[in-house]
Protein backbone atom coordinates (compact mmCIF):
# COMPACT_ATOMS: atom_id res chain seq x y z
CA UNK A 1 0.00 0.00 0.00
CA UNK A 2 0.81 3.88 -0.67
CA UNK A 3 0.29 6.61 1.05
CA UNK A 4 1.51 10.54 0.26
CA UNK A 5 1.81 13.41 2.01
CA UNK A 6 2.71 16.62 0.62
CA UNK A 7 5.04 18.62 1.69
CA UNK A 8 6.57 22.13 0.52
CA UNK A 9 9.04 20.92 -2.37
CA UNK A 10 8.43 17.21 -1.83
CA UNK A 11 6.11 14.34 -1.27
CA UNK A 12 6.74 11.59 1.92
CA UNK A 13 5.46 8.34 0.01
CA UNK A 14 5.19 5.98 2.53
CA UNK A 15 5.26 1.96 1.36
CA UNK A 16 3.40 -0.59 3.55
CA UNK A 17 3.52 -4.57 3.59
CA UNK A 18 2.34 -6.73 5.79
CA UNK A 19 4.92 -7.99 8.27
CA UNK A 20 5.35 -11.17 7.51
CA UNK A 21 4.43 -11.70 3.81
CA UNK A 22 6.65 -12.30 1.83
CA UNK A 23 8.86 -13.47 4.75
CA UNK A 24 12.56 -11.99 5.78
CA UNK A 25 13.79 -8.59 4.57
CA UNK A 26 12.19 -6.34 2.12
CA UNK A 27 13.49 -3.14 0.61
CA UNK A 28 11.75 -0.59 -1.83
CA UNK A 29 14.67 0.04 -4.64
CA UNK A 30 13.80 2.43 -7.20
CA UNK A 31 15.11 5.37 -9.09
CA UNK A 32 14.78 7.45 -6.74
CA UNK A 33 17.04 5.04 -5.17
CA UNK A 34 19.94 4.09 -7.65
CA UNK A 35 17.98 0.70 -7.88
CA UNK A 36 20.22 -0.01 -4.54
CA UNK A 37 19.07 -2.48 -2.41
CA UNK A 38 19.00 -2.11 1.55
CA UNK A 39 18.91 1.45 1.28
CA UNK A 40 14.88 1.79 2.17
CA UNK A 41 14.24 -1.18 4.21
CA UNK A 42 11.50 -1.88 5.52
CA UNK A 43 10.95 -1.98 9.49
CA UNK A 44 8.39 -3.45 11.62
CA UNK A 45 5.36 -0.80 12.75
CA UNK A 46 2.68 -1.55 14.82
CA UNK A 47 -0.30 -3.42 14.02
CA UNK A 48 1.52 -6.17 12.08
CA UNK A 49 2.58 -3.86 9.09
CA UNK A 50 6.19 -2.85 7.85
CA UNK A 51 6.94 0.64 6.16
CA UNK A 52 9.21 2.98 5.34
CA UNK A 53 8.99 6.34 4.13
CA UNK A 54 11.02 7.56 1.53
CA UNK A 55 10.61 11.66 0.47
CA UNK A 56 10.72 12.25 -3.26
CA UNK A 57 10.51 15.46 -5.72
CA UNK A 58 7.09 16.29 -6.03
CA UNK A 59 5.55 16.34 -9.41
CA UNK A 60 7.61 13.61 -10.57
CA UNK A 61 7.01 10.02 -11.72
CA UNK A 62 9.22 7.31 -10.16
CA UNK A 63 9.79 4.03 -10.83
CA UNK A 64 10.03 0.90 -8.13
CA UNK A 65 9.52 -2.71 -7.05
CA UNK A 66 10.39 -4.59 -4.06
CA UNK A 67 12.99 -6.61 -3.28
CA UNK A 68 13.03 -9.74 -0.98
CA UNK A 69 15.12 -11.99 0.10
CA UNK A 70 16.27 -14.85 -1.82
CA UNK A 71 16.32 -12.32 -4.67
CA UNK A 72 12.63 -12.18 -4.87
CA UNK A 73 11.27 -9.48 -6.87
CA UNK A 74 7.33 -8.17 -6.58
CA UNK A 75 5.50 -5.27 -7.58
CA UNK A 76 2.73 -3.60 -5.60
CA UNK A 77 -0.74 -3.28 -6.61
CA UNK A 78 -1.79 0.21 -5.87
CA UNK A 79 0.46 1.40 -7.73
CA UNK A 80 -0.36 4.22 -10.20
CA UNK A 81 0.80 2.39 -12.91
CA UNK A 82 2.59 -1.16 -14.27
CA UNK A 83 4.54 -1.02 -17.10
CA UNK A 84 5.02 -4.57 -17.49
CA UNK A 85 8.58 -4.33 -15.16
CA UNK A 86 8.28 -1.72 -13.25
CA UNK A 87 5.64 -0.07 -10.62
CA UNK A 88 5.33 3.77 -11.05
CA UNK A 89 4.11 6.43 -8.60
CA UNK A 90 3.04 10.07 -9.17
CA UNK A 91 4.30 12.63 -6.84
Amino acid sequence: MLERKPRKDSTAVTFTLPADVPAGPVSVVGDFNGWTPGAHQLKGRKGGMRAVTVNLPSGQRHAFRYLAAGGYWFDDDTADAHDGRNGHIHT
